[in-house]
Protein backbone atom coordinates (compact mmCIF):
# COMPACT_ATOMS: atom_id res chain seq x y z
CA UNK A 1 0.00 0.00 0.00
CA UNK A 2 1.30 3.43 -0.95
CA UNK A 3 2.20 5.57 2.06
CA UNK A 4 -0.01 8.66 2.33
CA UNK A 5 1.74 11.96 3.01
CA UNK A 6 -0.61 14.59 4.35
CA UNK A 7 -0.50 18.33 3.87
CA UNK A 8 -2.28 20.01 6.76
CA UNK A 9 -2.78 23.73 6.39
CA UNK A 10 -4.30 25.65 9.24
CA UNK A 11 -6.23 28.78 8.33
CA UNK A 12 -6.07 31.61 10.79
CA UNK A 13 -9.25 33.36 9.72
CA UNK A 14 -10.47 34.87 6.50
CA UNK A 15 -7.93 37.28 5.01
CA UNK A 16 -9.02 40.01 2.78
CA UNK A 17 -12.17 38.64 1.22
CA UNK A 18 -13.30 38.90 -2.26
CA UNK A 19 -14.50 42.42 -2.96
CA UNK A 20 -17.16 43.38 -0.62
CA UNK A 21 -16.13 41.22 2.30
CA UNK A 22 -13.86 43.04 4.78
CA UNK A 23 -14.54 43.26 8.51
CA UNK A 24 -17.15 45.72 9.65
CA UNK A 25 -17.75 46.20 13.35
CA UNK A 26 -19.86 48.77 15.17
CA UNK A 27 -18.44 49.56 18.61
CA UNK A 28 -20.07 51.55 21.36
CA UNK A 29 -17.98 54.18 23.11
CA UNK A 30 -14.89 52.82 21.37
CA UNK A 31 -11.54 54.37 22.18
CA UNK A 32 -10.43 54.23 18.57
CA UNK A 33 -12.24 57.41 17.59
CA UNK A 34 -15.54 59.09 16.88
CA UNK A 35 -17.75 58.76 13.82
CA UNK A 36 -20.02 61.58 12.73
CA UNK A 37 -23.44 61.87 11.17
CA UNK A 38 -23.83 64.65 8.66
CA UNK A 39 -27.29 65.72 7.54
CA UNK A 40 -28.08 67.97 4.62
CA UNK A 41 -30.87 70.51 5.06
CA UNK A 42 -32.00 72.57 2.10
CA UNK A 43 -29.14 75.09 2.09
CA UNK A 44 -25.92 73.74 3.61
CA UNK A 45 -24.35 70.63 5.15
CA UNK A 46 -24.07 70.26 8.91
CA UNK A 47 -22.50 67.58 11.08
CA UNK A 48 -23.80 65.94 14.23
CA UNK A 49 -21.27 63.99 16.28
CA UNK A 50 -22.36 60.75 17.90
CA UNK A 51 -20.57 58.33 20.20
CA UNK A 52 -20.19 55.43 17.80
CA UNK A 53 -17.35 54.10 15.70
CA UNK A 54 -17.22 52.04 12.54
CA UNK A 55 -14.27 49.69 12.15
CA UNK A 56 -13.78 48.98 8.42
CA UNK A 57 -10.67 46.88 7.89
CA UNK A 58 -8.95 49.43 10.10
CA UNK A 59 -9.47 51.69 13.03
CA UNK A 60 -11.36 54.55 11.47
CA UNK A 61 -8.95 57.46 11.02
CA UNK A 62 -9.75 61.06 11.68
CA UNK A 63 -11.83 62.35 8.81
CA UNK A 64 -14.20 59.42 8.29
CA UNK A 65 -17.82 60.51 8.76
CA UNK A 66 -21.23 58.94 8.51
CA UNK A 67 -23.25 61.28 6.32
CA UNK A 68 -26.94 61.52 5.60
CA UNK A 69 -29.39 63.61 3.64
CA UNK A 70 -31.90 63.54 6.47
CA UNK A 71 -32.77 66.33 8.85
CA UNK A 72 -30.19 67.12 11.54
CA UNK A 73 -30.93 67.47 15.18
CA UNK A 74 -30.20 70.85 16.67
CA UNK A 75 -27.02 70.44 18.74
CA UNK A 76 -23.29 69.89 18.29
CA UNK A 77 -23.17 70.91 14.63
CA UNK A 78 -20.40 72.31 12.51
CA UNK A 79 -20.08 73.14 8.84
CA UNK A 80 -18.08 70.97 6.44
CA UNK A 81 -16.78 73.09 3.57
CA UNK A 82 -15.03 70.09 1.96
CA UNK A 83 -18.14 67.91 1.80
CA UNK A 84 -18.95 66.54 -1.67
CA UNK A 85 -22.26 64.67 -1.40
CA UNK A 86 -22.89 61.62 -3.55
CA UNK A 87 -26.25 61.29 -5.28
CA UNK A 88 -28.07 58.05 -4.52
CA UNK A 89 -30.17 56.52 -7.30
CA UNK A 90 -33.82 55.59 -6.90
CA UNK A 91 -33.21 52.19 -8.47
CA UNK A 92 -30.24 49.99 -9.30
CA UNK A 93 -29.65 47.62 -12.22
CA UNK A 94 -28.60 44.29 -10.74
CA UNK A 95 -27.18 41.31 -12.61
CA UNK A 96 -28.79 38.09 -11.37
CA UNK A 97 -26.11 35.46 -11.77
CA UNK A 98 -28.28 32.33 -11.81
CA UNK A 99 -30.94 33.76 -14.11
CA UNK A 100 -28.28 35.53 -16.22
CA UNK A 101 -30.38 38.63 -16.59
CA UNK A 102 -30.52 42.22 -15.34
CA UNK A 103 -33.18 43.17 -12.81
CA UNK A 104 -34.05 46.72 -11.78
CA UNK A 105 -34.51 47.00 -8.01
CA UNK A 106 -35.48 49.88 -5.74
CA UNK A 107 -32.18 51.04 -4.23
CA UNK A 108 -33.16 50.88 -0.55
CA UNK A 109 -34.90 47.53 -1.13
CA UNK A 110 -31.62 46.36 -2.66
CA UNK A 111 -29.80 47.36 0.54
CA UNK A 112 -32.31 45.33 2.57
CA UNK A 113 -31.66 42.33 0.33
CA UNK A 114 -27.90 42.71 0.76
CA UNK A 115 -28.04 42.95 4.55
CA UNK A 116 -30.32 39.88 4.55
CA UNK A 117 -27.90 38.02 2.30
CA UNK A 118 -24.72 38.96 4.13
CA UNK A 119 -25.48 38.76 7.88
CA UNK A 120 -27.90 36.91 10.18
CA UNK A 121 -30.95 38.79 11.36
CA UNK A 122 -30.04 37.69 14.90
CA UNK A 123 -27.26 40.28 14.92
CA UNK A 124 -27.74 43.29 17.20
CA UNK A 125 -29.80 46.07 15.63
CA UNK A 126 -26.78 48.41 15.68
CA UNK A 127 -24.71 45.83 13.80
CA UNK A 128 -27.45 45.55 11.18
CA UNK A 129 -27.53 49.33 10.85
CA UNK A 130 -23.75 49.39 10.43
CA UNK A 131 -23.98 46.69 7.77
CA UNK A 132 -26.64 48.72 5.97
CA UNK A 133 -24.39 51.79 5.84
CA UNK A 134 -21.49 49.69 4.53
CA UNK A 135 -23.66 48.03 1.88
CA UNK A 136 -25.18 51.34 0.79
CA UNK A 137 -21.77 53.03 0.58
CA UNK A 138 -20.21 50.13 -1.31
CA UNK A 139 -23.10 50.11 -3.79
CA UNK A 140 -23.06 53.86 -4.33
CA UNK A 141 -19.32 53.83 -5.01
CA UNK A 142 -19.67 50.99 -7.53
CA UNK A 143 -22.51 52.74 -9.34
CA UNK A 144 -20.52 55.98 -9.58
CA UNK A 145 -17.48 54.07 -10.82
CA UNK A 146 -19.59 52.35 -13.48
CA UNK A 147 -20.98 55.67 -14.68
CA UNK A 148 -17.47 57.02 -15.13
CA UNK A 149 -15.67 53.97 -16.48
CA UNK A 150 -18.25 51.36 -17.43
CA UNK A 151 -19.59 48.24 -15.76
CA UNK A 152 -17.27 45.45 -14.53
CA UNK A 153 -16.07 42.87 -17.04
CA UNK A 154 -17.58 40.12 -14.89
CA UNK A 155 -21.08 41.53 -15.53
CA UNK A 156 -20.87 44.21 -18.25
CA UNK A 157 -24.63 44.72 -18.38
CA UNK A 158 -24.96 46.08 -14.82
CA UNK A 159 -22.82 47.86 -12.21
CA UNK A 160 -23.62 45.33 -9.47
CA UNK A 161 -24.34 41.61 -9.21
CA UNK A 162 -26.01 39.46 -6.56
CA UNK A 163 -23.02 37.24 -5.68
CA UNK A 164 -19.91 37.56 -3.51
CA UNK A 165 -18.20 39.19 -6.48
CA UNK A 166 -20.05 42.30 -5.31
CA UNK A 167 -22.46 41.72 -2.42
CA UNK A 168 -24.80 38.81 -1.82
CA UNK A 169 -28.39 39.91 -2.51
CA UNK A 170 -31.59 37.99 -1.84
CA UNK A 171 -35.05 39.14 -2.89
CA UNK A 172 -37.96 38.82 -0.43
CA UNK A 173 -39.27 35.89 -2.48
CA UNK A 174 -35.91 34.13 -2.34
CA UNK A 175 -35.59 34.77 1.37
CA UNK A 176 -39.04 33.38 2.11
CA UNK A 177 -38.21 30.23 0.17
CA UNK A 178 -34.79 29.94 1.82
CA UNK A 179 -35.66 30.87 5.41
CA UNK A 180 -39.40 30.32 5.65
CA UNK A 181 -42.46 32.46 6.23
CA UNK A 182 -41.74 32.77 9.94
CA UNK A 183 -38.41 34.45 9.24
CA UNK A 184 -40.11 37.03 7.06
CA UNK A 185 -42.35 37.99 9.98
CA UNK A 186 -39.38 38.55 12.30
CA UNK A 187 -36.02 38.57 10.52
CA UNK A 188 -37.07 40.57 7.46
CA UNK A 189 -38.92 43.11 9.57
CA UNK A 190 -35.91 43.54 11.85
CA UNK A 191 -33.50 44.05 8.95
CA UNK A 192 -35.92 46.34 7.12
CA UNK A 193 -36.26 48.48 10.23
CA UNK A 194 -32.47 48.75 10.58
CA UNK A 195 -32.04 49.73 6.93
CA UNK A 196 -34.84 52.27 7.09
CA UNK A 197 -33.29 53.80 10.22
CA UNK A 198 -30.13 54.55 8.21
CA UNK A 199 -31.80 55.52 4.94
CA UNK A 200 -29.53 57.71 2.83
CA UNK A 201 -26.55 57.42 5.19
CA UNK A 202 -23.14 56.94 3.56
CA UNK A 203 -19.53 56.83 4.72
CA UNK A 204 -17.23 59.65 3.65
CA UNK A 205 -13.51 60.24 4.12
CA UNK A 206 -12.45 63.88 4.28
CA UNK A 207 -15.67 64.93 2.62
CA UNK A 208 -15.59 62.37 -0.19
CA UNK A 209 -17.46 59.10 -0.53
CA UNK A 210 -15.51 56.09 0.73
CA UNK A 211 -14.57 54.03 -2.32
CA UNK A 212 -13.96 50.77 -0.49
CA UNK A 213 -16.57 50.20 2.22
CA UNK A 214 -15.59 46.55 2.48
CA UNK A 215 -16.36 43.94 5.11
CA UNK A 216 -15.65 40.30 5.97
CA UNK A 217 -16.71 37.71 8.50
CA UNK A 218 -13.32 37.14 10.12
CA UNK A 219 -9.87 38.70 9.87
CA UNK A 220 -7.97 36.13 11.90
CA UNK A 221 -7.30 38.72 14.58
CA UNK A 222 -5.69 41.39 12.43
CA UNK A 223 -6.80 43.31 9.36
CA UNK A 224 -4.67 44.05 6.31
CA UNK A 225 -3.19 47.14 4.71
CA UNK A 226 -5.12 47.90 1.54
CA UNK A 227 -1.94 48.13 -0.52
CA UNK A 228 -1.15 44.51 0.39
CA UNK A 229 -4.47 43.47 -1.15
CA UNK A 230 -5.31 45.97 -3.88
CA UNK A 231 -3.34 47.89 -6.47
CA UNK A 232 -4.08 51.18 -4.69
CA UNK A 233 -3.62 52.26 -1.08
CA UNK A 234 -6.56 53.71 0.84
CA UNK A 235 -5.66 55.76 3.94
CA UNK A 236 -8.70 54.52 5.85
CA UNK A 237 -7.90 50.84 5.23
CA UNK A 238 -4.83 50.02 7.31
CA UNK A 239 -3.72 47.02 9.35
CA UNK A 240 -4.96 46.99 12.96
CA UNK A 241 -5.55 44.38 15.62
CA UNK A 242 -9.10 43.02 15.76
CA UNK A 243 -9.45 41.29 19.14
CA UNK A 244 -13.24 40.99 18.86
CA UNK A 245 -13.18 37.76 16.83
CA UNK A 246 -12.24 35.06 19.33
CA UNK A 247 -15.46 33.19 18.55
CA UNK A 248 -15.40 33.83 14.80
CA UNK A 249 -16.57 30.87 12.73
CA UNK A 250 -13.51 30.74 10.48
CA UNK A 251 -10.86 31.67 13.03
CA UNK A 252 -9.31 28.21 13.27
CA UNK A 253 -9.76 25.66 10.51
CA UNK A 254 -7.59 22.92 9.05
CA UNK A 255 -7.22 21.50 5.56
CA UNK A 256 -5.35 18.28 4.81
CA UNK A 257 -3.96 17.07 1.51
CA UNK A 258 -1.88 14.07 0.57
CA UNK A 259 1.55 15.06 -0.72
CA UNK A 260 0.55 13.80 -4.15
CA UNK A 261 -2.69 15.80 -4.14
CA UNK A 262 -0.99 18.94 -2.85
CA UNK A 263 1.76 18.76 -5.47
CA UNK A 264 -0.74 18.08 -8.25
CA UNK A 265 -2.98 21.01 -7.31
CA UNK A 266 -0.07 23.44 -7.12
CA UNK A 267 1.61 22.29 -10.33
CA UNK A 268 -1.68 22.22 -12.25
CA UNK A 269 -2.52 25.76 -11.16
CA UNK A 270 0.90 27.14 -12.15
CA UNK A 271 2.34 24.94 -14.94
CA UNK A 272 4.80 27.67 -15.93
CA UNK A 273 6.60 27.31 -12.60
CA UNK A 274 9.47 24.86 -12.15
CA UNK A 275 8.79 23.29 -8.76
CA UNK A 276 11.22 20.41 -9.08
CA UNK A 277 10.85 17.83 -6.33
CA UNK A 278 8.26 18.87 -3.74
CA UNK A 279 9.11 17.44 -0.32
CA UNK A 280 8.09 18.30 3.24
CA UNK A 281 11.34 20.16 3.87
CA UNK A 282 10.81 22.33 0.78
CA UNK A 283 7.37 23.61 1.82
CA UNK A 284 7.48 26.61 4.13
CA UNK A 285 6.43 30.25 4.50
CA UNK A 286 9.15 32.73 3.55
CA UNK A 287 7.47 36.01 4.51
CA UNK A 288 4.23 37.53 5.77
CA UNK A 289 2.48 40.85 5.34
CA UNK A 290 1.94 43.26 8.22
CA UNK A 291 -1.53 41.81 8.67
CA UNK A 292 -0.15 38.28 9.02
CA UNK A 293 -1.11 36.90 5.61
CA UNK A 294 1.39 34.78 3.74
CA UNK A 295 3.32 37.04 1.40
CA UNK A 296 5.64 34.45 -0.16
CA UNK A 297 5.78 30.67 0.24
CA UNK A 298 8.48 28.27 -0.91
CA UNK A 299 7.24 25.09 -2.58
CA UNK A 300 9.93 22.87 -4.01
CA UNK A 301 12.29 25.13 -5.95
CA UNK A 302 9.64 27.77 -6.74
CA UNK A 303 8.10 30.64 -4.80
CA UNK A 304 4.39 31.49 -4.83
CA UNK A 305 2.45 34.30 -3.23
CA UNK A 306 0.05 33.52 -0.43
CA UNK A 307 -2.83 34.43 -2.72
CA UNK A 308 -1.62 31.98 -5.36
CA UNK A 309 -1.45 29.17 -2.79
CA UNK A 310 -4.87 30.12 -1.50
CA UNK A 311 -6.41 30.00 -4.97
CA UNK A 312 -4.68 26.76 -5.97
CA UNK A 313 -5.86 24.92 -2.85
CA UNK A 314 -9.28 26.54 -2.62
CA UNK A 315 -8.62 28.13 0.78
CA UNK A 316 -10.72 31.09 1.96
CA UNK A 317 -7.63 32.75 3.44
CA UNK A 318 -3.97 33.49 2.88
CA UNK A 319 -3.57 33.73 6.65
CA UNK A 320 -2.41 30.21 7.41
CA UNK A 321 0.44 28.32 9.06
CA UNK A 322 2.19 25.28 7.59
CA UNK A 323 3.52 22.51 9.81
CA UNK A 324 5.93 20.12 8.07
CA UNK A 325 7.24 16.73 9.18
CA UNK A 326 8.40 13.62 7.40
CA UNK A 327 4.88 12.47 6.65
CA UNK A 328 2.69 15.53 7.04
CA UNK A 329 2.70 19.23 6.32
Amino acid sequence: MRKRHLIRIRRRGLPHPAPGRIVFLLLRKAAAGIASILSLPALKPVVLTITAVFLLLAAVPYGVSLLSKGDADSGGMEERADFQPAELPDTVDLYRTEAERVETVDFEDYVKGVVSGEVPSEFHREALKAQAVAARTYSAARIIKAREGGNPQAHPSAPLCDSTHCQVYRSPEELEELKGEGWMDKGWKKISSAVEATEGQLLYYKGRLVEQALFHSSSGGKTENSEDVFASAYPYLVSVDSPYETQATHRNEKNSFSMEEFSEKIKTAYPQKDFGSVTASSIYVESRSQGGRVDEMKIGSAILSGRQVREALGLPSANFTVEASENTV
